[in-house]
């Protein structure tokens, strides 16, 4: 029989491997959520300057920019497709498998936008081409998410899973700061001529070196213990999408709208504000894409901070907190930004991202804490990327045609405030879960199903 300190040494040992696979999970999961954002975000950017005038060409700016808007949303109407599909084989065959394949589906999807031949050259085509391939990134990126937040938290401590789960957030500003970094980098290097020729195509086709490094990342990862533990004692379901939608349908639309006043107002701070900017204020792209760089830096720091902050007081009291906080702020944003002096339109922007990451910071832990383990991929991944449809992928568009037919921000204010109370609603609603263990089946969803 073994002794005392045998045991200890032992249970010591077991600790420590537990936190080697716990920050690797964490790093592959970052890197590999970083890598999708920065995909992701640099078709969203080229639309709001590029995308517009060279695929669909307009005698009125406005006008193309609305369409390229519309192609942006077929990324955001695609990640549920990602979600059911990728969600399904997350919860049948594994977190890791599931991951690498959105990987390569984002990568490639992006590398080929680099290639396409514009109106010029192929008339409609190319927009067809292009609209295609943002579908692709879109199913790439629905089925990341979910799988992201899984590799951590299901590694991770029931008393710091907001702080975990918030590593796979941190991808979003790093990928919008690689993505916009890169964007002005390329402007600056090509001059303006250049970079609508040719410079706007680099930071894509750049992108299968980044796909590159996280493959070898991804590949060195184990599948979490959690999914392990289903396997072994056969309680992987066969299909999980339905499963979810029959035993948690509440929580798969509660996690959606939750995100309305988070991901409506994102997509408004860092994509139409390009063009809000450009066109009304008349500030240089340039000085636009340096503002947005900064907050996203300012977000690296603020995503994580958050996602500490809601172990310590809640996170559905944080998420509360936050999304009345966005009902305020979003008058006080375009406040600022329509006062046209540098320094406040700076300080708008920075705030913007800041006040947003209360409530993603902690958003992946709930997010996962509402779904038992057997459905949790499919779950986390419908209720996360439904938003897509209803709340990120039209708020660009519904900003750019209010701003089209009242001429004033007003309008836009009132709608992002809408979408914040809507959040407010929903998470009151929400049961909370973050003292659940995570690794043992909900008592209260359903009973546990045989392979």
């Amino acid at each position: 029989m073994a002794d005392a300190a045998e045991i200890k040494a032992a249970a010591g040992a077991d600790e420590a491997t537990a936190r080697r696979n716990l920050r690797r999970a964490v790093v592959a999961s970052t890197v590999g959520t970083t890598i999708e954002w920065y995909d992701f975000f640099l078709y969203g950017f080229a639309s709001a300057t590029v995308i517009g005038p060279l695929y669909f060409p307009s005698s009125h700016p406005l006008t193309s920019t609305l369409v390229a808007f519309a192609t942006y949303f077929g990324g955001f109407a695609a990640r549920p497709i990602g979600a059911v599909i990728f969600g399904h084989y997350g919860d049948r065959v594994g977190r890791k498998a599931s991951l690498i394949a959105t990987l390569l589906t984002m990568g490639l999807a992006t590398v080929l936008v680099g290639v396409v031949p514009t109106a010029s050259s192929i008339g409609i085509w190319g927009g067809i081409v292009l609209t295609v391939l943002r579908v692709i990134q879109g199913i790439g990126v629905g089925g990341e998410w979910g799988g992201s937040v899984l590799m951590s938290i299901e590694w991770g401590h029931r008393g710091r899973r907001g702080f975990i789960a918030s590593w796979p957030q941190w991808g979003v500003p790093s990928g919008l700061a690689l993505s916009i970094g890169a964007l002005a980098a390329m402007r600056a290097i090509a001059g303006a001529q250049g970079f609508m020729a040719w410079g706007w195509r680099v930071p894509f086709l750049i992108s299968i070196v980044l796909v590159g490094v996280g493959l070898w990342v991804r590949l060195g990862i184990l599948e979490t213990p959690v999914f392990a533990h289903l396997k072994e004692q056969r309680q992987v379901v066969r299909a999980p999408v339905l499963e979810v939608l029959r035993l948690q349908w509440r929580e798969v639309v509660l996690t959606a709208l939750i995100r309305t006043g988070q991901q409506a107002p994102f997509y408004i701070f860092t994509t139409f504000v390009l063009t809000y900017g450009t066109g009304v204020l008349k500030f240089s792209d340039q000085t636009m894409f340096n503002y947005v760089l900064i907050a996203s830096v300012v977000s690296m720091v603020t995503i994580p901070l958050w996602g500490y902050v809601s172990d310590v007081v809640g996170r559905k009291r944080l998420y509360l907190v936050g999304a009345a906080l966005m009902v305020i702020f979003s008058f006080v944003y375009f406040f600022l930004l329509d006062s046209q002096v540098p320094g406040l339109v700076l300080l708008a922007i920075v705030l913007s991202l800041a006040i947003h990451d209360m409530q993603y910071g902690p958003l992946g832990a709930i997010t996962a804490e509402a779904f038992t383990g057997r459905l949790r991929y499919s779950g986390a991944s419908l209720g996360y990327q439904l938003a897509s449809i209803t709340a990120g992928g039209p708020a660009p568009l519904i900003a750019t045609a209010l701003l089209a037919r009242f001429g004033g921000s007003l309008p836009i204010a009132v709608y992002m405030a809408a979408c914040a109370v809507i959040s407010v609603i929903a998470v009151a609603l929400l049961a909370n879960r973050e003292r659940q263990d995570m690794s043992v089946e909900y008592a209260d969803v359903g009973a546990k199903p045989a392979v």
